[in-house]
């Protein structure tokens, strides 16, 4: 099979010019297999989307050619190493240069591909994204964001940061709240978002000093972000429908979040030991079939697939790493949608509006340590 060009990736499909993705297909759990089965799977889905695929050219052209939908619009990058699961991230760092990981957010960096995927090390990819795409202006820490089922009209809840940094003081957490609003209106078309600030408790006196001073700052800011902030809110609205967008540390989303899913995961053993306990229940299993099918579509972690890294001069889709072809197709599928969406321009700009909020806020705290050092001269 012949190579196809640089050009041929970003050609215009059916309904314009074709969004081109960029794909590491060598860091999850399962190899490329998965990978390119779901790039497959959602490019049968929508024609105006192209690829670059990164990793050892010889094994990824041999999947490609398998699959007819992705002829002439698939390009193939040769990287030879791979990021692993138990790489850290400092080492990644120094040696990745030759990874698919590196080889597919150069192409975010050069231009050639809107967003990169990636089902690889999370914290390496992060480390690595700080580096080749750098911050946003007035950003100080980048944020995870993801999808959690909910019983809201869109079906879920945005929440952020995950993990990207264990620590977020008022600031960080007035930027998070704006890049979360931002990832609601462009990726669950919920406008204007429900801002909620997750804490021990929903009055207002409740919690740390730097959550208080971030409340405040959410809140008196509201308008100009075009959001509707809702307060303190708890971990059982998460999932809930009090809020569209719930704001938290690092440390904090993350705990939620395997927790959600080690959760998730008991209910469904508990509910197939249920059914299988006694031959009448086994009977009701089977009358209950279809029910149960429409729940596990409706909390499947599948459709949901993939983290966007928030802050950074370039959108990044973190894909579980042991993503099979739905999981992977529905990561795509993400990334194509903030694509098209302008949706990295956009959170840029409300950054650059917090940058200007948060400068004039040390303005204003400084002023007022000088007027207070003056009175007790």
């Amino acid at each position: 099979m012949t190579a196809p060009t640089r050009q041929t990736a970003a050609e215009a499909g059916p309904g314009g010019r074709r969004v081109v993705l960029s794909i590491d297909a060598m860091g999850g759990d399962r190899g490329p297999g998965p990978v390119v089965a779901g790039c497959d799977r959602s490019a049968r889905k929508n024609p105006d989307l192209g690829f670059i695929l990164h990793g050892p050219e010889d094994e990824l052209r041999a999947l490609v050619a398998k699959r007819k939908t992705l002829r002439g619009r698939c390009e193939i990058r040769n990287a030879e190493g791979v990021v692993s699961m138990h790489d850290k991230p400092s080492q990644v760092m120094r040696n990745g240069k030759g990874t698919s990981m590196w080889s597919a957010l150069e192409a975010v960096r050069a231009g050639e591909a809107a967003v990169a995927v990636s089902c690889g090390n999370t914290g390496a990819l992060m480390a690595l994204s700080m580096i080749r795409l750098r911050k946003l202006p007035g950003v100080n820490r980048p944020a995870i964001g993801v999808l959690w089922p909910s019983r809201n009209t869109q079906g879920f809840n945005v929440m952020l940061d995950v993990g990207a940094d264990i620590r977020a003081d008022a600031h960080d957490l007035f930027q998070y709240a704006l890049m979360g609003a931002s990832y609601a209106r462009n990726g669950l078309q919920v406008d204007p978002p429900r801002i909620g600030l997750l804490n021990v408790g929903t009055e207002e006196h409740k919690g740390r000093q730097e959550l208080r001073e971030a409340h405040d700052l959410i809140r008196d800011h509201a308008q100009t972000g075009r959001y509707e902030f809702v307060g303190f809110v708890e971990g059982g609205d998460i999932p809930g429908n009090r809020a569209d967008v719930i704001v938290t540390d690092g440390f904090t989303g993350n705990v939620a979040l395997k927790t959600g899913e080690g959760t998730a995961s008991l209910i469904g053993d508990f509910l197939k030991q249920a059914f299988q306990y006694t031959p009448l229940s086994k009977l009701a299993a089977l009358l209950a079939l279809p029910s149960l099918r429409r729940l596990q579509k409706r909390i499947d972690p599948r459709r949901v697939n993939g983290g966007v890294f928030l802050g950074l001069n370039g959108t990044v889709v973190k894909s579980h790493g042991s993503a099979d072809e739905m999981a992977v197709s529905a990561a795509v599928k993400l990334a194509f949608k903030l694509a098209n969406a302008g949706f990295n321009q956009k959170v840029a700009a409300h950054i650059a509006a917090a940058a200007q909020v948060a400068e004039q806020a040390r303005e204003d705290e400084a002023q007022g340590q000088g007027a207070t050092t003056g009175e007790h001269k």
